[in-house]
């Protein structure tokens, strides 16, 4: 990652006379009607105001875009900003199909880093003799954006949660770590936050178009110019070092409704032992998200140019994104398609899991219901049923890999270019599981099968069995595309799920952990709205007067 020189307010550091504004190609569309441009005219405070709809640092940037004077400080607040690769590992998430509107989904990762990398961070977080460690990325949270932008979801990962993590380059360093089985929050450590993003990727089959991360020091920066959030807890907390139990954030609360800000709102985003799990930290962490949101659309901010440009200053400062969006421009369009979403269509969750069986304090993502919550993220389908439909999407849209998608897709499926006799198969075995191990012998079954139905050339994979949620076909040129659709034809296999693929050589079924037996695959009956598992632990945006309760040795 590389950090611009940052420009005083004046001048630029190497002397030359500051310009008054940024280029007009790459200047927001308010601010070059403000000057007399051709955009359309100045946004008016109303719609303005309906842009504040989501996290505090997306809406930071928005606030920056819609002011007048804001433009001012764009050279400077885009050198502010911290920009990496977004993808620095192996992953074979595609794109969403468009829907009918031509609309696609949107996905964000937000990772907060633990990094003692300078004296804040570590007055803040302790740990002084961990100063050299690479982060960890304790804080991780998927922001999906429906593709009819009417909707969105939120899903959090405990930081303790043992996931398969892919080969990973560091693009600074430039050090490969090969690929492992470990806790989730590792993978920063791994190769950054593009590390991070290709880990979630292969966990959940779903494209993440883009990573923002903040730090000790951020978190703190960004609550300061908020002006403090409320949260509450039902008795007094105190998250302190007990006998046996070293560390604690220090978070010392009374029973009820509290602002914090500064030191005190990282300490209540950093609090475990208090709520008795990780699984409750990330609880706290989504209300105090949905908090901060009702703060800043409950704030009339925009008749104060002070509080505006703090707000800027500290978002830029605060985050490192991935490059394609790193100016203030890229935030600011990023913004105006979040803020069209209201609070009570966001949906908070966490991801369902299940204990560990190999270390009592590391968790596994629960199998099916994890599955679910994934489902629908890769199918579009709202977390809620707030919206007057079945998941269909509005007009018949559908921007997933099923529904709607998928009969599209079946009317376009390509003629073969061989016959079945002389097309190569080569069939893998991933029915792995984070629960369950794979079914022996899975690839030579289903590489039979083929050659029952005529597909001569079918042989299976003989190297060690992998892990995929979803069985799919991969063909490396689009001259094969049409012979992999014809495998996936005959087994049944949806087209949606026949995709390319530089990982193969040839036409490759993969069997995932949803084809455990059987010659015929069965897709999964689609998902439908608001069908989470109930340990999904759905939190509306929108939801007033939620507390925390107080592991009872660490009340006072």
């Amino acid at each position: 990652m590389t950090r611009s020189d940052v420009y005083e307010e004046g001048a630029r550091q190497d002397g030359a006379p500051r310009r008054s504004g940024p280029p007009e190609e790459d200047r927001p569309e308010g601010a070059r009607a403000a000057e007399g441009g051709d955009g359309g005219g100045r946004p008016r405070g109303g719609r303005a105001r309906r842009a504040l709809r989501w996290s505090a640092t997306t809406l930071a940037v928005l606030i920056l875009g819609t002011a007048g004077a804001g433009y001012l400080y764009y050279d400077h607040l885009n050198d502010n900003l911290v920009k990496g690769e977004r993808s620095s590992g192996d992953s074979k998430a595609e794109r969403s199909a468009p829907n009918a509107a031509g609309q696609t989904p949107l996905n964000i990762l937000l990772i907060g880093s633990d990094s003692r990398a300078s004296d804040a961070n570590v007055a803040l977080g302790g740990g002084k003799a961990n100063r050299g460690n690479p982060p960890l990325g304790d804080v991780q949270m998927l922001i999906h954006l429906a593709a009819d932008r009417k909707s969105a979801a939120v899903v959090s990962i405990p930081r303790d949660t043992r996931v398969d993590i892919p080969r990973c380059t560091d693009p600074d360093t430039g050090t490969t770590y090969p690929e492992t089985n470990d806790i989730i929050n590792t993978s920063l450590a791994r190769g950054g936050p593009g590390c991070t993003l290709a880990t979630w990727e292969n966990l959940t089959g779903v494209y993440v178009d883009h990573w923002m991360t903040i730090d000790f020091a951020g978190v703190v920066r960004m609550a300061d110019a908020v002006g403090g959030v409320e949260v509450c807890v039902r008795q007094n907390v105190w998250d302190r070092p007990l006998p046996g139990v070293p560390g604690g954030s220090g978070l010392k609360l009374r029973a009820g409704t509290t602002k914090v800000e500064g030191e005190q709102a990282l300490q209540w985003l950093r609090t475990r032992h208090a709520w008795g799990s990780d699984i409750l930290r990330t609880r706290a962490q989504r209300m105090y998200m949905n908090s901060m949101i009702r703060t800043l659309r409950g704030q009339n901010v925009f008749t104060d140019t002070g509080r505006l440009t703090d707000l800027a200053e500290a978002a830029t400062k605060s985050l490192q994104v991935s490059e394609e969006i790193g100016s203030v421009k890229k935030l600011y369009d990023l913004g105006m398609q979040l803020r069209t979403v209201p609070p009570e269509r966001i949906t908070m969750t966490t991801l369902p899991t299940v204990q560990d069986p190999q270390n009592a304090n590391h968790l596994l993502p629960a199998g099916n219901d994890a599955e679910q919550v994934w489902a629908l993220l890769r199918d579009d389908v709202p977390f809620d049923d707030k919206g007057g439909n079945d998941g269909k999407g509005d007009e018949g849209a559908k921007g997933g890999t099923g529904g709607a998608g998928k009969a599209s897709r079946e009317e376009r499926t390509k003629d073969p270019s061989a016959p079945d006799d002389e097309i190569g198969v080569l069939v893998r075995n991933a029915t792995r599981s984070a629960t369950e191990g794979p079914v022996t012998g899975r690839a030579g079954a289903i590489a039979g099968e083929l050659a029952e139905q005529g597909f001569t050339r079918a042989a299976p994979d003989t190297s060690a069995a992998g892990a995929e949620e979803r069985t799919v076909v991969r063909y490396p040129a689009a001259d094969l595309e049409g012979d992999a659709q014809r495998v996936a034809k005959s087994l049944g296999i949806p087209m949606s799920s026949v995709r390319r693929s530089a990982d193969v050589s040839g036409v490759t079924v993969v069997v995932g952990a949803d084809w455990r037996e059987g010659g015929t695959y069965r897709a999964p009956e689609p998902p439908k709205a608001g069908d989470l598992p109930d340990d999904a632990d759905a939190l509306s945006a929108d939801e007033k007067g939620a507390c925390m309760d107080v592991y009872a040795p660490y009340r006072w």
